[in-house]
């Protein structure tokens, strides 16, 4: 079911009301100034041009728009208790190493792509988990923050190269500090 958020925005539909009365009195003054002006056959002459229906199409077309201005004042959207996903699973930090030793080819096609695949399985095989990755060499970056878009996930993985991170080295207890921050950034939010 959807709600205004911004309910004490519900006045300006009196600026409706007003804008008909003044359609209504725009109305009849036109009607008095003609009945005024003289032989009504000479009038009809006169303003051959001029289209009484697409007078009262602008109008229509401006009462819409006005309403619909009301509405995004109003801000139309779901009731805040259902904004809350609810969702089952565990968060996972995953730490990839990224740095040349994992190019080495004594596990096909090398140690990196097989880290890779591997992560991929992972993910396919836990779908309702959330994933962030932290890519490690000579230093930690958290490349991606906890997300339950696979897809995205994927995507980061699969980009992770040794050339992402130029100091090399195995700092893994960075890495696994980074993870943690991980968690704990996520909680907060």
């Amino acid at each position: 079911m959807l709600q205004f958020q911004h309910k004490e925005y519900l006045w300006l539909f009196a600026g409706l009301a007003i804008l008909l009365l003044l359609f209504y009195a725009h109305l009849q003054w036109k009607q008095r100034v003609r009945k005024r002006m003289g032989d009504e056959r000479l009038i009809k002459l006169l303003t051959a041009n001029y289209s009484s229906k697409r007078f009262f199409i602008k109008f229509i077309l401006l009462a819409v728009a006005f309403v619909a201005g009301i509405f995004a004042v109003m801000n139309l959207r779901k009731p805040a208790n259902s904004d809350a996903v609810k969702r089952s699973g565990i968060d996972v930090a995953i730490a990839l190493d990224v740095s040349k030793s994992m190019l080495a080819t004594d596990l096909a096609p090398n140690r990196l792509e097989r880290a890779k695949q591997f992560i991929q399985k992972l993910m396919e095989a836990m779908p309702d988990d959330r994933f962030a990755l932290v890519l490690f060499a000579g230093k930690a970056y958290l490349q991606m923050p906890l997300t339950a878009d696979h897809g995205a996930a994927k995507l980061f993985v699969s980009g992770a190269d040794p050339s992402l991170i130029q100091q090399q080295g195995t700092v893994i207890s960075d890495a696994l500090q980074m993870s943690t921050n991980a968690f704990v950034s996520t909680e907060r939010k």
